[in-house]
């Protein structure tokens, strides 16, 4: 995959201390950070007994990463392994047999567009390769040539062509057999809108199972805290929205909007200073908008809470594409969600639920 993500969360993490006076279980603090899985760099830090235990479970959680980046990966082919990439490349020709853990993000990918909005479409990928290929157009641009927008930007006749191929219908899993068929051969699936925080999940209940049961992973804007920090001090991680005109270099300002605490818990962001190229002082974004094929123009930032993190990250991008009223009936009506909206003019809401645990409205990592 290619390395365009940026980090989007930033860990709140200064009490380091052990209280070796205290009757708790106090552990020393182990962080650790490796790249190269799903475009973004992945940190890790946890409360164990000592630096082998963590480091065992670091090892782990890197091999989980990279096994899950390969199945997940619509970019590149890996011999012995059929992956997002082996299934488009198969599309209209034959059904491909995948792990449990890939067909699992399939379907219950299409499950929660089904269940909650298809505003996050994995069948969407016609259209998204799209968006794709004139993304890599912009990165290697020639700077001595002059370019005219047509050149760098998709026409709607071609998005709207690759739209014909958009729908579900056209995805066919054999539960029994592990098995997806793309039916149209110009059909394509991405799985983008929820993989990395649907591995985030998947790692971090199996770190649980292990025995780990104060670590917080941070893979780009998706968090995953498990219990609490076992510092003797605190009771809840920190995590920091990150202010998007920071990241785009247009305000000398905090990098941090928001702080947020938070126990047993997901954290997930999308925004429009991920993924993105400029084309005559516009910005184009990753997050494209399945009615108008075009990147969504509602809000700077969305980020969501819920105890989940493959349904946070589908969340994040489904609210982030919908209208404010929209996303707030659509996180209202699901049990354990909350969210906050950064708005064009840098304005901000959020659910009441979120507010009890922000910074701003007293809220505290403190017992």
């Amino acid at each position: 995959m290619k390395k365009r993500l940026l980090l989007v969360i930033l860990l709140i993490l200064t009490l380091t201390g052990c209280n070796s006076k205290s009757k708790e279980r106090v552990y020393d603090k182990h962080s650790y950070t490796f790249f190269n899985t799903f475009d973004t760099v992945v940190r890790t830090v946890m409360y164990v007994e000592d630096e082998k235990k963590a480091e065992e479970y670091n090892n782990y959680i890197e091999s989980r990463f990279n096994e899950l980046h390969k199945e997940f990966n619509k970019y590149d082919k890996y011999e012995g392994i059929n992956n997002v990439k082996t299934i488009n490349e198969n599309a209209g020709i034959a059904p491909v047999k995948v792990s449990d853990d890939l067909f699992d993000l399939i379907k219950i990918s299409l499950e929660y567009s089904k269940t909650y909005t298809d505003e996050t479409d994995i069948s969407l990928g016609s259209v998204l390769e799209v968006w794709s290929k004139y993304r890599d157009i912009n990165e290697d641009l020639d700077p001595s040539k002059v370019y005219e927008s047509s050149e760098l930007l998709p026409s709607l006749e071609e998005l709207e062509e690759a739209n014909k191929y958009v729908g579900v219908e056209n995805i066919e899993l054999d539960e029994k057999n592990k098995t997806v068929f793309i039916k149209n051969p110009n059909s394509r699936i991405d799985v983008g809108a929820t993989a990395k925080g649907y591995a985030v999940e998947i790692v971090g209940n199996e770190l649980e199972k292990m025995g780990c049961d104060s670590l917080l992973i941070s893979a780009g804007g998706n968090v995953k805290a498990i219990g609490q920090p076992l510092d003797g001090l605190r009771g809840r991680w920190g995590i920091g929205i990150m202010n998007p005109d920071v990241l785009y270099g247009t305000k000398d300002e905090s990098n941090i909007v928001e702080t947020i605490f938070v126990k047993d818990l997901s954290v997930v962001t999308s925004g429009d200073y991920q993924r993105y190229f400029i084309v005559d002082n516009k910005n184009y974004h990753h997050l494209i908008d399945r009615d108008t094929l075009q990147p969504g123009e509602y809000f700077r930032g969305v980020t969501v809470v819920h105890e989940d993190s493959g349904l946070a990250d589908f969340l994040s991008t489904a609210v982030f594409l919908m209208p404010y009223e929209e996303g707030l009936d659509l996180i209202e009506s699901i049990e354990g969600a909350e969210c906050y909206w950064i708005f064009l003019d840098d304005s901000v809401k959020y659910t009441d639920g979120m507010k009890k645990m922000m910074l701003s409205e007293g809220a505290t990592g403190a017992k």
